[in-house]
């Protein structure tokens, strides 16, 4: 069992439909057929939505997406319409709404490695492998890959966990032509971001896309992109191979979530509880510096 804890009721604002509340993103449709994005800062781990919030994460998200969008719109357009506040919305949708357009998404998560960890490292130490790609012997937690390489995911609805497949499963899901874009595409995208990053002191050591086409089947960058929650984000100046990195993601909320000082089991039926306020504060802190470090610039 899994999904949200306490489910948020949809806010309502003339001129716009309320089409889906995802993990931390809710979705509508303006009257002009355009989709408003509203980034909330509810947090999500181990496939529950928790019922602790992290104060002014869907911003950081937003800004750090645009700033993003900016720097790779010569690789892949994105979908990026305007950030204007609609006519009638809450104040508090200020800096976390994106006005999108409509695409037909890829049913297919985009995901780069150029290190292997988390999922990725499960699957090497049993078979060698990350979605069927063979890898050498004797890597690590957190060992960089010969090359980045391409592993996709099933996109799974709220409360179900996102599986790894095969490259010739996308393919046979979306076509073979389809699927060589979305792999060659991915794979600039994150070498462009990895070598950004570095040059900040941040490893990028693997993060995920959303495509969608548009009206003229160009593919298009959608949802959010290289943040803390698509992304492992990794102080460079204390990168070791071996064992778990630091990060400047939502890895510090797993581990309190998986420490004995939650009292949660996470393969049991109840819901996680709510986070500490210290462990609160520590993962706003290391949204906040991940958006400082990559950018350059002061969150106010």
């Amino acid at each position: 069992m899994s999904g949200f804890v306490e489910k948020p009721k949809p806010v309502e604002v003339p001129g716009l439909t309320h089409l889906h509340t995802g993990k931390v993103r809710d979705l509508y449709r303006d009257e002009a057929g355009r989709l408003v994005m509203v980034a909330s800062d509810r947090m999500s781990a181990y496939d529950w939505v928790l019922p602790s919030e992290i104060p002014d994460k869907g911003r950081v998200l937003t800004r750090l997406s645009l700033w993003w969008f900016d720097r790779l719109a010569d690789l892949v357009p994105h979908h990026v319409l305007s950030t204007d506040l609609p006519d009638g919305a809450p104040a508090d949708w200020a800096g976390r709404t994106l006005i999108c357009r409509s695409l037909d998404m890829v049913p297919v998560e985009c995901v780069a490695r150029g290190y292997l960890t988390g999922s990725g490292l499960a699957e090497y130490r049993e078979t060698r492998t990350v979605c069927g790609l063979a890898l050498p012997e004797g890597l690590g937690d957190g060992s960089e890959l010969p090359l980045p390489i391409f592993t996709p995911a099933t996109k799974a609805e709220v409360g179900e966990h996102d599986e790894n497949v095969s490259y010739e499963e996308v393919a046979r899901q979306v076509g073979a032509e389809t699927a060589a874009v979305l792999r060659q595409t991915t794979l600039a995208v994150y070498g462009r971001a990895r070598d950004i990053a570095r040059d900040r002191g941040i490893v990028l050591a693997d993060t995920k896309f959303e495509f969608g086409f548009d009206e003229h089947r160009e593919l298009v960058l959608a949802d959010e992109v290289l943040t803390p929650d698509s992304s492992r984000f990794w102080p460079a100046e204390t990168w070791s191979p071996g064992r778990p990195q630091p990060s400047f993601d939502k890895q510090y909320v797993r581990d309190w979530l998986t420490s004995p000082a939650s009292g949660w089991d996470r393969t049991g039926e109840l819901p996680p509880p709510p986070l500490p306020e210290n462990v609160v504060e520590r993962t706003r802190e290391k949204y906040v510096e991940a958006y400082e470090r990559l950018t350059g610039m002061k969150w106010v």
